[in-house]
């Protein structure tokens, strides 16, 4: 199965939910004002969040005042251009600068934080980069212990110390270990956290302070991951993430198990913050890099 494929069948909620919607409401419809009110709604529910779908049903409004757009053909192609707008072009992870590369991964709980790093690294081993694991997140014995399986399956090193040590210290060695040794990427692994906590968050800067300590500059990209499946909760979860340590980029995981996949705009329309990645399964290379323009032909339905 080619990987456009993979990311339909993943995606089959959210398009089946909207395409589902789209084709009952305008098929063979005349586009009218009360035609793009009922959109609007349709936006809202697939969790794109009322900025975006104002903003998107508003310039369509326009399209059909001027005759640009007529019937549900010409709304479809006047709908992708939009959601693609918003999405703006591709902005994937890419290794760069000196090594080691450094990867903060940060996330509430459950949202498969440490399966995505076990996937990454397997990506990144696939593209020859050499990877360390640092098992920051030290109040869980159990993480620790998942985090040395994911170690072995994509054949990463891991830097580990006791359950219950300090882990910025953990972060410091596992960067200063791969520094001395020459690997090329460090992926620091935390304790899932609500972003409601304020000592969790505080840790969680100073994990970041501790990183620029052992090598300036790192770490280079902070991934926050978040769970599509909570919806709107995914963006409120960004937002104070990013008010904490400055996220630069997003995995969104259990695509495939939700039909509210809209959220990708809610969160790169408020807080401009790209997605690196999409979890459109359970395999080991179902991280698949998101592509806007794959995502919008993915969740709409064809002409």
């Amino acid at each position: 199965m080619g990987v456009f494929e993979k990311l339909k069948e993943g995606l089959t909620k959210t398009r089946s939910g909207l395409s589902d919607k789209l084709r009952g409401a305008f098929m063979g419809r005349k586009i009218d004002d009360e035609a793009l009110d009922e959109l609007e709604e349709i936006l809202i529910t697939a969790d794109m969040g009322v900025e975006v779908a104002t903003e998107v049903v508003s310039s369509l409004r326009q399209s059909v005042q001027t005759g640009r757009v007529k019937d549900y053909k010409g709304l479809l192609q006047a709908l992708k251009s939009e959601l693609l707008k918003i999405l703006g072009l591709p902005q994937p992870f890419a290794v760069y600068e000196e090594r080691p590369f450094v990867v903060l991964m940060v996330g509430v709980n459950g949202v498969g934080k440490t399966t995505t790093i076990g996937k990454l690294a397997w990506k990144l081993q696939n593209e020859g980069y050499s990877v360390v694991f640092a098992a920051s997140d030290t109040f869980r014995a159990a993480a620790i212990e998942q985090l040395e399986i994911w170690a072995e399956r994509s054949g990463a090193h891991i830097v580990r110390q006791q359950s219950g040590s300090d882990p910025a210290a953990v972060a410091y060695d596992a960067v200063s270990s791969a520094k001395a040794k020459g690997y090329d990427v460090v992926i620091v692994d935390t304790a899932g956290r609500l972003h409601t906590k304020f000592p969790l968050m505080e840790e969680l800067k100073k994990i970041k302070r501790v990183i620029g300590k052992a090598s300036p500059g790192a770490p280079q990209e902070v991934l926050l991951v978040v769970d599509a499946t909570t919806g709107q909760n995914a963006l409120r979860q960004a937002r104070m993430f990013h008010e904490a340590v400055g996220i630069t980029g997003v995995a969104l995981t259990k695509l495939d198990g939700t039909a509210k996949g809209g959220i990708v705009f809610a969160i790169k329309k408020e807080l401009d913050i790209p997605v690196r990645f999409i979890g459109v399964g359970e395999g080991i290379d179902d991280l698949q890099d998101f592509v806007p323009e794959e995502f919008v032909e993915a969740i709409l339905p064809a002409e």
